[in-house]
């Protein structure tokens, strides 16, 4: 019996297992997340007084059955034998308990026990059987697209994102990382890329028939016929304007024997009929030379898209546009401007461009609390997402799992998992005590009847 009186925890512990090929194969992976913070320690401490708990139990139904049986060999009452057999059974329902508990984490007192210190042998096993737990019961298709069906994702984040705390929040986060995406880009990266996307682009496609097709786009619903009236307006308001430079032209294109009295006549006949044909164009929508402009403009636009000498001449003036320093120059400059104004919006919280984007996102928030149908597309998105995942990456999550558990260190997961419920399992042991006890008085008060 001293054996029993001993902690068989302090034992196991004071007795550590030799290192087999498991431990000696994981001893150089790094350790799962190492213990000693202020949790694990409080942990610890829980653990501790615990074991010291059902040890206490396991020692008292020790003494229980010594003084039982002392009385029970020495002729004591008849009632002393079930005391003994209260005891004798606790104790030995102690030790099974305290043995069944060990073993999971390590091998009782360093016996090489078959089916002992199940954790760290069976550690890789055990993440196996986790990974496909996982990928049966939570990475089913089914069960996802079944859990983000009733979560209701679309309208909750919808009924935050209208709060306007929680808009400003997330302007905060974005703001910070858009900062920190311009900070880290460097401009000459940047300017390259914009020459990549655009001017490349731009040159490797004709330029004549998408212009043709927008301007005969323009031409159809008539939008046009504002600029010829801006046009007309113009051309009138600079010749009333100009009455003395129209009257010089004409004089200086006279014959040089010419009277000048008779070139002034002539000159400002000639000044008359410009204005008024001018005034004419101007108020006259129906007017033929507003009738030309459209026809000219409708066969330009046609010779854009069919005529190759005038689609050569567009892609001639493309190239030429290109070529000039100035256009290089101007990408970098509005990259430059782009940024400052980033980084003047980021670091402002009242600027307006974050005023605008917490006002966008919590008129998003209350489309999305109150809109049935942009709820359900987006729900329905997510599922179709989420399913995509699962269907395609299932086995790299659950890879993840098991190759996770694999690198981890066997002492130091059992030493972990041990700190997280071992506390819970020092009841397995106090019960053992107490239902071995019972049983005990049960199985003899059967025997005495029988």
């Amino acid at each position: 019996m001293p054996a029993a009186a001993a902690d068989p925890d302090q034992a196991s512990s004071e007795t550590p297992e030799p290192p087999g090929p498991q431990a000696q194969r994981t001893s150089s992976l790094a350790p799962l997340v190492p213990l000693g913070g202020v949790d694990d320690e409080a942990k610890r401490r829980d653990l501790v007084r615990m074991k010291l708990v059902a040890t206490g139990f396991l020692l008292g139904a020790t003494v229980v059955f010594l003084v039982g049986r002392y009385f029970e060999v020495n002729g004591g009452p008849g009632w002393v034998g079930y005391v003994r057999a209260a005891g004798e059974a606790g104790m030995i329902g102690a030790l099974a308990d305290w043995f069944a508990v060990t073993a999971l984490f390590r091998r009782p007192l360093g016996l090489p026990i078959p089916h002992t210190a199940i954790i760290p042998t069976k550690k890789d096993q055990l993440g196996d059987s986790l990974g496909d737990f996982v990928g049966e019961n939570f990475l089913s298709e089914a069960v996802v697209r079944d859990k983000l069906a009733r979560a209701e994702l679309s309208a909750r984040v919808g009924a935050w994102l209208r709060e306007p705390e929680h808009a400003e929040r997330v302007t905060a986060e974005l703001a910070t990382a858009a900062r920190a995406a311009v900070t880290v880009l460097r401009d000459e990266d940047v300017q390259e890329v914009l020459e990549e996307l655009l001017v490349r682009q731009l040159m490797t496609r004709p330029w004549g028939p998408p212009l043709g097709r927008v301007l005969e786009g323009v031409l159809a619903d008539g939008s046009h016929h504002r600029l010829v009236d801006l046009l007309c307006d113009r051309a009138y308001d600079w010749i009333v304007a100009n009455q003395e430079a129209v009257l010089r032209v004409v004089e200086d294109r006279s014959p040089s024997w010419s009277p000048k009295f008779i070139d002034e006549m002539v000159a400002d006949k000639v000044y008359n009929e410009v204005q008024t044909f001018a005034f004419n164009v101007k108020n006259d929508p129906e007017h033929p030379l507003r009738k030309s402009i459209d026809t000219f403009l409708i066969e330009f636009a046609g010779d854009m898209q069919n005529d190759p000498a005038t689609i050569e001449k567009a892609e001639e003036i493309k190239t030429q546009f290109f070529a000039n320093p100035e256009v290089e120059n101007f990408i970098g400059q509005a990259w430059a401007t782009i940024k400052t104004m980033l980084l003047d919006a980021a670091e402002d919280p009242s600027s307006d461009l974050r005023r605008r984007v917490t006002a966008g996102l919590i008129s998003l928030g209350e489309r999305l609390s109150t809109d049935s149908e942009l709820q359900a597309k987006l729900d329905n998105w997510v599922q179709q997402a989420a399913g995509y995942v699962v269907r395609h990456y299932r086995d790299e999550i659950i890879t993840l799992i098991t190759e996770t558990v694999q690198r981890w260190d066997a002492e130091e997961t059992s030493r972990k998992v041990e700190l997280q419920v071992g506390r819970d399992l020092q009841f397995i042991r106090i019960n053992g005590t107490v239902v071995g006890a019972l049983a005990g008085v049960v199985i003899y008060a059967v025997s005495q009847l029988f």
